[in-house]
């Protein structure tokens, strides 16, 4: 791809925006920030901005549109130009078009940060030289324009940024996980499905993909194929009594690694896969797996208490599946405490899970008094006015050696700016009532 002397706008100002942007900046190209808001960019000293009200009318012939994952295509400050058939490229698609290496591409709905982590965490401790990007760590862009010397990309890939690929092609593709989410972006749940199906579009017979045996894509697939599952012990990576096998081979026993729950054990499996594609033994990835830490905020323990109570924050359970995985995960009983955004999503899908796990729900945020209504017959429930409230509930009605488990199942922003500071003051919180008992 030749930008020397092109015309390139790029919506959105965030850290992927400014990472495409100096990317093709570094390509020759002249070079268009576009953002309706007022956004505070420090550098890019190459690139002409135009931020506010005037972003949504200017229109300069440009060669491509390069767009921010956070933009729907049919946001007004986009799609006059979809409309108009100008090339539209992801800050993903602009980065591998420069970008010689091997690349693993992770989606799914849920557990794509933890895998991707892992990945990373497997090579770079068998002496493969990985870095992790994408939707998490740093923008491909960024990655591209690095300096270091790298073996491989790990990308944990959304399907916002799914949607903008053209060329893209993953050497290895990870499949985690499908469920509904972002019915406020989608029109419907095939048109999410098939936004992260373009992860395969361009994959051939020579590349490889790794697909949840239980909870996979659902179309006939190109490449090689391995598959993982912790519910069908037909799948290529098992799970069966605490340990993860391959084919009969033991790879790993949960009970050495900081890693809990059958979520995570797909986690790990998945990861797995991709390092026996890589070529990595058996015994360096075990070692590696008892050497991983997991992400804050994916069913971190935060304490557990003299009445025997465990507290896990899982404040990164933004959607209905993710809720669903650390009820199937964990043995009960479980004092769940949920609720924020009200996303459009149905929760039927909880119902098994409250009647059989659920010894107590304490209700929050927008969503709070339909929760109550849902739980109605299944199990106590209570709504509380806020977080502290619903600590302080949750203390005083769960029966000894219970979990309390902070599980929203939704995203934050009705009371918090992120699912990170949402996490971080429920660990607040039960350390403040746990020194005060």
């Amino acid at each position: 791809m030749n930008l020397k002397e092109q015309a390139i706008a790029v919506c959105g100002a965030g850290r992927s925006g400014q990472a495409a942007a100096r990317l093709a900046c570094a390509q020759g190209a002249h070079v268009t920030l576009l953002d309706s808001g007022e956004p505070s960019v420090p550098g890019l000293p190459d690139v002409d901005r135009v931020f506010g009200p005037e972003a949504l009318t200017w229109r300069e012939d440009v060669a491509h549109l390069v767009v921010s994952p956070g933009i729907d295509l049919a946001n007004p400050l986009v799609a006059p130009w979809v409309e108009a058939g100008t090339s539209v490229l992801g800050e993903i698609e602009l980065a591998s078009r420069f970008w010689g290496k091997r690349v693993i591409g992770i989606t799914g709905t849920n557990g794509k940060t933890t895998t991707t982590e892992l990945i990373t965490h497997l090579l770079n401790e068998n002496g493969c030289s990985a870095v992790a990007g994408g939707n998490y760590g740093k923008p491909f862009a960024e990655i591209v324009l690095d300096d270091a010397s790298y073996d491989v990309a790990v990308l944990e890939l959304s399907s916002f940024q799914l949607e903008t690929i053209d060329q893209f092609r993953p050497n290895v593709s990870v499949w985690m996980n499908f469920a509904p989410d972002h019915m406020d972006r989608y029109e419907s749940v095939d048109d999410y499905r098939d936004a992260k199906l373009a992860m395969y579009r361009n994959q051939t017979a020579e590349d490889w993909a790794i697909v949840n045996l239980s909870n996979g894509p659902g179309i006939e697939l190109i490449p090689q194929t391995l598959t993982f599952s912790a519910f069908d012990e037909g799948a290529d990576f098992a799970y069966r009594d605490g340990q993860i096998f391959l084919r009969g081979e033991s790879m790993a026993s949960m009970s050495d690694t900081y890693l809990a729950g059958k979520h995570n054990a797909e986690n790990l499996m998945a990861a797995m896969a991709v390092g026996s594609i890589q070529g990595l033994s058996t015994a360096g990835m075990r070692r590696a797996a008892l050497s991983y830490r997991p992400p804050r905020h994916r069913c971190e323990r935060v304490a557990q208490t003299d009445r025997g109570l465990l507290i896990l924050n899982d404040s990164k359970a933004t959607n209905v599946h993710a809720l669903e995985s650390a009820l199937r995960a964990l043995d009960g009983p479980i004092l769940l405490i949920a609720g924020g955004k009200q996303k459009g999503l149905s929760y039927d899908s909880l119902k098994p899970w409250l009647a059989e796990k659920v010894c107590h729900l304490v209700a929050l945020g927008e969503i709070g008094q339909n929760l109550t209504e849902l739980a109605d017959g299944l199990c106590p429930s209570t709504v509380a006015d806020s977080l502290m409230a619903a600590v302080k509930t949750a203390f005083r009605e769960a029966p000894d050696n219970a979990i309390i488990l902070f599980s929203p199942g939704t995203s934050s922003f009705d009371m918090f700016s992120g699912y990170e500071q949402r996490g971080d003051v429920f660990t607040d919180l039960v350390e403040q009532h746990l020194a005060n008992i």
